[in-house]
């Protein structure tokens, strides 16, 4: 088959690869009909690379129909349209039985101290071949599944992967009071999804922080107040300051973060990371394990941003450990923190009326603003990471 794999820091290729076969009695082979780059994606084209191997096949983002299944799964079968949530998980576990299905001690990846495995994420998580590609091996297929009707395009379930669920996570986690405020930092795909949730379950004041003018444009369009980051940075007033502004001078009551480690700005944080996958692996993956290599000016700016007492919630990934964090400052305002990969199926009850509804209330039949043939995932890919021609969510069709 045809599968998108890493060869090196902002190398990706489309090989030819062995078709994926049953393995245990839980796994289901699914054909896949189309996938998504994630910006969870990017962090592997550029940052996490000394935990990646030449070859690792990339995605983990896909919509498909079952080919064939193993003896123990019996809630799907051949013929079946599903989407297959990111993490692997069993749900039938103690994490998996409190929802936490990020955690689930059935796939924990426990030689790397790590929670679920994940597709297509690294040897941090399990290193599984990723969706995409044409055909992708789903193990605990018992339960990681949703399945969905035929009729609607991929585009309206695709996103249940992962970005619907992870951007409802983001606005419960924000614990946005009836009525109130939230700042959404970046505005790519999760930001984007955050904003329309957040104003779907009522919020009163909707601010989308980016720097990209599409992405603001995106977002104004939604009928989000939007600050440019560009004319809050470097001199003049601050986006703290702005925001407060918008605010009756207190911040808003919760700030989600959707940005996370490749965050603009920092040019020590973005040194030590180029410093970092510049090295051999040997060196660089204990590098990474215990020195803080993100670049926090996002989440700096989140605490500045959220008024006193209020959530921050934290959907873009880190992976520093030894990261600085300005704990005055969180115990002064009384800050709560909020954060992790999204559970991907405790929410879906919550967001499946909203993705069948035919009205489309979260605009996801356009969400997308680039559908490419899998051939041209490496154009995808440097397209999305460098935000050439207006590129905000890409999705691969085998």
């Amino acid at each position: 088959m045809k599968a998108v794999t890493w060869h090196g820091k902002r190398d990706v290729r489309v090989d030819t690869v062995p078709d994926p076969a049953l393995q245990d009695p839980t796994d289901a082979i699914v054909r896949v009909t189309t996938t998504g780059v994630c910006g969870s994606d990017l962090h592997l084209y550029e940052v996490l690379t000394p935990f990646l191997e030449e070859g690792d096949i990339l995605g983990h983002e896909p919509i498909g129909i079952v080919e064939d299944v193993g003896s123990e799964v019996t809630a799907i079968q051949p013929g079946d349209r599903v989407v297959v949530p990111f993490q692997i998980s069993c749900g039938s576990c103690f994490m998996c039985d409190r929802g936490l299905y990020t955690q689930c001690e059935t796939t924990q990846v426990r030689e790397q101290g790590t929670g679920a495995a994940l597709f297509g994420y690294t040897k941090l998580y399990g290193q599984l071949p990723g969706g995409q590609a044409e055909y992708l091996r789903v193990p605990q297929a018992q339960f990681s599944h949703i399945k969905v009707p035929d009729g609607p395009s991929d585009d309206r379930f695709v996103y249940l992967s992962d970005v619907v669920p992870t951007a409802w996570q983001a606005v419960e986690y924000a614990e946005i009071p009836p009525g109130g405020s939230v700042t959404v930092l970046g505005l790519g795909p999760i930001g984007s999804m955050s904003c329309r949730l957040a104003l779907q379950r009522g919020a009163g004041q909707v601010i989308g922080v980016d720097r990209v003018p599409e992405r603001l444009d995106r977002a104004r369009a939604d009928g989000v107040q939007v600050l440019d980051l560009r004319e809050h940075s470097g001199g003049g007033t601050s986006l703290g300051d702005a925001v407060r502004e918008l605010t009756d001078g207190r911040g808003t009551d919760s700030v989600i973060d959707a940005v996370g480690m490749e965050a603009h700005g920092s040019p020590v944080g973005r040194l030590a990371q180029q410093m970092a996958t510049a090295l051999p692996d040997s060196l660089s993956v204990p590098m990474m394990n215990r020195m803080g290599l993100d670049r926090l000016g996002a989440l700096y700016s989140a605490i500045d941003v959220v008024r006193r007492g209020g959530t921050i919630s934290l959907s873009g990934v880190y992976g520093g450990q030894a990261d600085p964090m300005p704990m005055l400052t969180l115990f002064d305002k009384q800050i709560t923190l909020r954060m992790g990969q999204a559970n991907i199926k405790r929410w879906i009850d919550d967001v499946m009326p909203l993705v069948t509804d035919d009205a489309d209330p979260l605009g996801l039949e356009s969400f997308a603003t680039h559908h490419l043939p899998l051939q041209q995932a490496p154009h995808g890919y440097d397209m999305f990471q460098k935000k050439d021609d207006q590129a905000i969510k890409v999705l691969l069709q085998p």
